[in-house]
């Protein structure tokens, strides 16, 4: 079996790699920058990429019919991280969620050597933390043009280098917009924010009915509710009250089947209310037993590693692609911990983002072997 040429790329480069992207900003749709840096870094170490029509970055080595995609999204959450390194760690935003795992992505496929029935594909997508997954949904769209789904997909999100993630929740986001009369503060009616508060208030009993109905034991199979914002103001004679709420969905409850049921229980309060749906994500979750979960088990073995599966109770641009593509083994993998995504302590520890990178490596020998 022939193969294509390994490039080399040594833990030096890859660190360089990760400093570098990480410090250039690329918050969702102001991402040119970085990934035109990430486009110019595969296409110098043997990965010959491109921009492709959504803005993402794509860099493939191979020509074979069987693609081993690894999805990655090169967006981050807004708010600044200084970038610093503090002995093993280096912080930043994006370093954990998701550039950690990304560059890990490019380094591992610009080592490989690709068999001749294979392609490896990096994609550094753009907007998966604006909920469009304006990048992901491309990527789809140009594998359905041609047909063919990718043999498998990796998902880049951070798990720690031991760790793989079988699936994530759905996700639907909810927009009210509310009016009420207002009433003297001393009197007995309600202040408009307060029918405010009294809807949240309502929506966390909805959403406890469900869990009971379903008989959700863990937070992966409940239906988890989070008030995202909630802002009131004075209009004359009415307040309009404004909240902004997230719902995590489990398998058994699709976005539509409750966007549908809470539309109609909303109704039922009599409120003056304008309800507006989006980010609508069913949730997924992987079997175990395919070529990809077993090639990553070997690897993480073999690197003296204990490895793990976990679910996630956020959302990923796994649950974009993978109703898409049935029949193609897919999990997420990536150095770092997904509990310092977003937040302004991120950071990655680099020893662990390497030996990431040699998982990946091995996992990329053992699918060609």
């Amino acid at each position: 079996m022939g193969e294509s040429e390994a490039g080399h790329v040594s833990d030096e480069e890859a660190i360089d790699l990760l400093v570098k992207l990480v410090s250039i900003p690329s918050v969702s749709r102001e991402e040119r920058s970085a990934v035109e840096f990430l486009s110019g870094w595969m296409s110098e170490r043997g990965l010959p990429s491109r921009v492709d029509g959504a803005g993402n970055a794509v860099g493939s080595q191979g020509f074979g019919s069987r693609e081993i995609l690894l999805l990655g999204h090169i967006d981050t959450f807004p708010g600044e991280v200084p970038v610093r390194r503090e002995g093993d760690l280096f912080y930043g935003r994006g370093s954990v969620d998701a550039k950690g795992p990304l560059c890990a992505f490019a380094v591992a496929a610009a080592r490989a050597s690709v068999a001749d029935d294979f392609k490896v594909t990096v994609v550094g997508a753009v907007e998966e933390e604006a909920a469009t997954s304006k990048g992901a949904r491309r990527v789809v769209s140009d594998r359905r043009e041609h047909s063919v789904d990718p043999y498998c997909c990796v998902i880049g999100e951070p798990s720690r280098w031991d760790r793989v993630t079988l699936g994530y929740k759905g996700r639907l986001l909810l927009d009210v917009k509310l009016r009420s009369p207002f009433s003297h503060s001393a009197g007995q009616a309600p202040l408009p924010a307060e029918v405010g508060v009294g809807l949240w208030q309502e929506i966390e009993r909805y959403c406890e009915e469900w869990n009971e109905k379903l008989e959700a034991k863990s937070a992966f199979d409940r239906v988890l509710v989070s008030l995202r914002s909630i802002n009131s103001e004075d209009a004359g004679t009415i307040g309009i009250v404004r909240l902004s709420i997230g719902f995590r969905l489990p398998e058994r409850l699709s976005p539509a089947e409750l966007e549908a049921d809470l539309s109609e229980r909303l109704k039922e309060l009599g409120n003056d209310l304008d309800l507006s749906f989006s980010g609508g994500e069913v949730a997924y979750r992987s079997g175990k037993a395919n070529p990809l979960v077993r090639a990553f088990l070997k690897s993480i073995r073999e690197h003296d590693g204990n490895p793990r599966f976990v679910v996630k109770t956020g959302t990923a641009d796994m649950n974009v692609v993978a109703p898409h593509w049935p029949n193609t083994p897919m999990l997420a993998y990536g150095p770092g911990d997904s509990s310092l995504d977003h937040t302004p302590d991120e950071h990655v520890d680099v020893g662990e983002y390497l030996r990431s990178i040699d998982v990946l490596s091995g996992v990329l020998r053992g699918l060609m072997a």
